[in-house]
């Protein structure tokens, strides 16, 4: 108890600061922090991340670090401790400048955070403690655009894998005052900024709700889309690959929460992911956005409702070169088709049927799983299950099907194209596997044996 009241009365009377985990992890440093950092009079209060700290002479930080040491046996040389009082000062003083009001060492300052939190964890959370966050913040309120960018990407660099810091950023009002400058006609560096904190920001999950509904998607979807004009508000002009990739990487993060949903929408965001499928940059993740739509009813009929959404969507299925655009735009449209029963006409009008039969015999096992499950789902009357096992009995499964149900003649022409199909699929995998050629499929494909089917309306995949 002696040496714990020795070390506490050392701390306060040195100006009661808190070292943070640049220094030590010990159990015994948190609880001398906890006093010292609240003071005698308030043991239970914690400090935001943005509130500055009192600075320290070096000759007792050193003396108070040694002295931590040697009560947590840490194992650590006076020489590795005395490496670690300039980097504290360095942090320390760097926060000080920001601190003060001279724009000229605040814009140096912010230049020096960017440069300390790009590749030091321990740096970041340091800076934050210290009272960073808040004089960058404010620093967006700015009139010049250089101190703008010096604060944003100082800003971005602090919340680099660190989700107290993202908190913190939000909390200060950093989302209000980026999304006054994107009204103000900001210029286009700056816009690129903004958009790259808004990609950081929205990886935190408490951060989606409040950046999705602040007004920052129409923004960002304006971005996304190609740079040429468009009627949505606040434009970014001429946005970057880069920042175009960003933009959408934002929107897939927002997409995530349920809440976002119905913003995206609004923001006409299916239809421009629709549009750019068939651009190799962002199919893939354009995909991976609009499988998010799709987890409420109101996205499910917004994509579904978008033009040409059906025949885009199973011109991917050919894709075979990128077998994860094809396994995405098969789960798109196994939900939609399950979720929404009067849109498996339209979907069996586009052709989807034959794409599908060939998925199920050369695509990835995910998304053959898929594409069967979609072709028991196309075959289901309204009430009424009807499952079979496509992969295993392509020939089997189109028989019953004619029993069953009453075709059209558009849909008896579609079948000749199906057989034909899959006369052609045939013979390619019979090739691929280097068989005799006596062994190549007949004009008629011979009956194989059923498989055991399942009736289950679940999605399992």
């Amino acid at each position: 108890m002696a040496k714990w009241a020795g070390i506490e009365a050392a701390v306060i009377a040195a100006g009661g600061f808190r070292l943070w985990s640049l220094f030590s992890a010990a159990a015994i440093r948190r609880k001398i922090l906890e006093r010292l950092l609240c003071g005698v009079k308030c043991t239970n209060r914690r400090p935001m991340a943005s509130e500055p700290m009192k600075k320290v002479g070096s000759g007792r930080l050193l003396e108070l670090l040694m002295a931590e040491g040697l009560e947590s046996g840490s194992d650590e040389p006076e020489s590795e401790v005395k490496k670690k009082v300039p980097i504290f000062d360095e942090l320390q003083s760097v926060v000080t400048m920001l601190q003060g009001d001279d724009d000229g060492r605040r814009k140096s300052a912010a230049i020096d955070v960017r440069r300390l939190a790009k590749d030091d964890p321990k740096s970041r959370e340091t800076l934050a403690m210290l009272g960073s966050i808040s004089p960058l913040v404010g620093m967006l309120d700015s009139d010049d655009p250089e101190i703008q960018i010096v604060s944003l990407y100082a800003l971005l660099n602090l919340g680099i894998g660190n989700d107290s810091n993202k908190a913190a950023i939000v909390n200060a009002g950093a989302v209000q005052k980026m999304l006054r400058l994107i009204g103000s006609q900001c210029s286009p560096p700056v816009s690129d900024a903004i958009v790259a904190n808004f990609l950081g920001l929205s990886a935190l999950d408490s951060n989606k709700p409040i950046i999705g509904s602040s007004g920052a998607i129409p923004f960002l979807v304006s971005t996304f889309q190609n740079p040429n004009p468009n009627p949505n508000p606040n434009p970014n002009p001429n946005p970057s690959s880069t920042s175009r990739q960003d933009a959408l990487k934002a929107l897939f993060n927002l997409s995530i929460a349920p809440s976002n949903i119905s913003n995206l929408i609004a923001a006409n965001l299916a239809q421009h992911l629709l549009f750019t499928i068939g651009d190799m940059e962002v199919s893939d993740r354009a995909l991976a956005v609009l499988a998010n739509l799709l987890s409420t009813s109101h996205g499910r009929r917004a994509v579904s409702r978008s033009g040409n959404a059906f025949p885009i969507l199973i011109d991917v299925l050919y894709w075979f070169d990128s077998p994860a655009c094809q396994e995405k735009a098969v789960y798109i449209l196994m939900i939609i088709a399950y979720k929404r029963y009067t849109d498996r006409t339209a979907m069996i009008e586009s052709g989807i049927i034959s794409s599908l039969l060939e998925l199920s015999l050369l695509g990835t096992p995910l998304a053959e799983k898929r594409a069967s499950r979609l072709l028991e789902i196309l075959t289901m009357d309204k009430g009424k299950a009807v499952s079979y096992q496509i992969k295993s009995e392509p020939l089997d499964w189109k028989r019953r099907v004619r029993n069953e149900v009453r075709m059209s003649e558009e849909r008896k022409a579609l079948r000749c194209l199906v057989e034909q199909s899959l006369q052609c699929n045939m013979r390619r995998i019979v090739r691929r596997a280097n068989l005799p050629g006596h062994s190549a499929p007949s004009d008629r494909f011979p009956t194989m044996a059923p498989t055991s089917s399942s009736s289950s309306k679940s999605l399992p995949f």
